[in-house]
């Protein structure tokens, strides 16, 4: 299994483009299954996860072509519906987080939809309930199959109906979405996620031929059609990767350009980095973070310590909560960091003990990390990548210690993130990938 050697210390400079956002990829590439005519997907990033859920597809039966730089077109006008009931649907599916987001459409087109218990992040619990429970308002019947991990949706003929949502779940609310927008009559969804890759589904279905409204607000009106065409579409910059990239360059006290980062998309993302002292520059479309030797975290207006938490959208996004955890170990000042949506994601935090930071957790959710100001540097150490986003938090910390440090499950990051090394080496990063 590949691993990452790491020396630290280096300052980093240059230029660094986002990759092609994840969570919108996997929600855009699942709708091109509710239309017969070909759809075509830019900016796709050349991910595991979304590579698996591609090659899903393929085995579904959709014609798949590789069509320029990270473009593909999509023609899903012979899916092989039994395909989702065979052991390797069941193998290729249960790997994938993602391929939850394969039901909505298949339930809206096809009448039926199975799905293995997904798998994807250890990061505490993350049910599906939102997704059958949007499902059967529409009227389709939920089974959950005990004995093989099997989710099973039933409904030939959905109906439009109202619904409030148990909980804002991105992924839920796009799952739900695509499947009404094929069902007869209104739909309205309140406590519907409002994230920019839910926005940008719905612009994408709009185009199509759906009749969506109130894209970018809590409450969601679909007017079903009997059928959606083909179109074009791009993915956004992904805002995890321009969040990470800032959290770098100020660990490493380096002079990053993020370029094309969408500024007007990415809602709180800056806002919450400079509360943690970073300065950073809007050039155009491009993120300038300038090195800073300190970076001092902000306080409440009475004094007391900051908080930073995660929240739906237009809150803080939790993907991010771990990069600015990891970004503060180095800061002048204190902070609480309060990841309320999943009870396992700080538990990277013993990896940054290890490495000197200070920081004490309080509970599955909460740490305070009373930031170093740099006058202890971090140090190298071995380390596993827990998840994504854990992985990258510790690969910015080490890319800042002294010494050495080896990670093992690299293949974690690989998931998220399109060959990091290499674009992280262009910066003037040592990083070494060895198998």
């Amino acid at each position: 299994m590949a691993i990452f050697e790491v020396v630290g210390g280096k300052h980093l400079k240059g230029e660094i483009i986002p990759q092609g956002a994840k969570n919108e990829a996997l929600q855009v590439i699942c709708a091109v299954l509710l239309t017969s005519e070909k759809v075509t997907i830019g900016n796709i990033p050349e991910i595991i996860d979304i590579m698996k859920l591609i090659d899903l597809l393929k085995d579904l039966g959709v014609k798949v072509e590789k069509t320029g730089h990270e473009e593909y077109t999509f023609q899903a006008d012979d899916v092989n519906v039994d395909f989702i009931v065979s052991p390797e649907f069941k193998k290729k599916g249960g790997s994938l987080r993602g391929s939850v987001m394969v039901v909505g459409p298949m339930l809206a087109r096809y009448g039926k939809a199975y799905m293995p218990k997904p798998g994807g992040d250890k990061i505490g619990r993350r049910r599906v309930d939102t997704h059958f429970l949007g499902f059967e308002k529409l009227g389709a019947k939920f089974i959950y199959d005990e004995v093989n991990e099997i989710f099973k949706v039933e409904g030939k003929n959905l109906r439009g109906a109202y619904m409030l949502l148990d909980e804002a779940s991105v992924t839920g609310t796009a799952n739900i979405v695509m499947a009404a927008v094929l069902a007869e009559g209104v739909t309205t969804i309140y406590n519907a996620a409002s994230e920019p890759y839910l926005q940008q589904l719905c612009d994408m279905l709009n185009r199509m031929g759906a009749k969506i409204t109130g894209v970018g607000s809590n409450l969601l009106t679909i007017e079903g059609v009997k059928k959606l065409g083909g179109t074009k579409h791009r993915l956004l910059p992904d805002m995890i990767e321009i969040g990470s990239f800032i959290g770098m360059a100020a660990v490493t006290q380096s002079d990053i350009t993020i370029k094309n980062v969408a500024y007007p998309r990415l809602g709180c993302v800056p806002g919450i980095f400079e509360r943690l002292g970073i300065k950073m520059e809007l050039k155009g479309d491009d993120l300038h973070i300038p090195a800073q030797e300190h970076y001092e975290i902000d306080t409440f207006i009475d004094g007391s310590i900051l908080t930073v938490s995660d929240a739906p959208w237009p809150g803080f996004t939790p993907d991010l909560i771990s990069i600015a955890l990891v970004t503060a170990t180095q800061a002048r000042g204190n902070v609480l960091i309060h990841q309320k949506m999943f009870e396992s994601r700080l538990f990277f935090v013993d990896k940054l003990i290890d490495m000197g930071a200070q920081i004490i957790l309080c509970d599955p959710h909460r740490a305070v990390v009373m930031g170093l100001d740099r006058k202890t540097q971090l140090r190298g150490i071995q380390m596993a990548s827990p998840d994504i986003r854990a992985g990258v938090s510790l690969l910015i910390a080490a890319l800042s210690a002294k010494g050495k440090s080896v990670m093992f499950n690299i293949n974690q990051i690989d998931r998220g993130y399109q060959k990091i090394d290499t674009r992280l080496q262009a910066l003037g990063a040592q990083i070494e990938r060895k198998s």
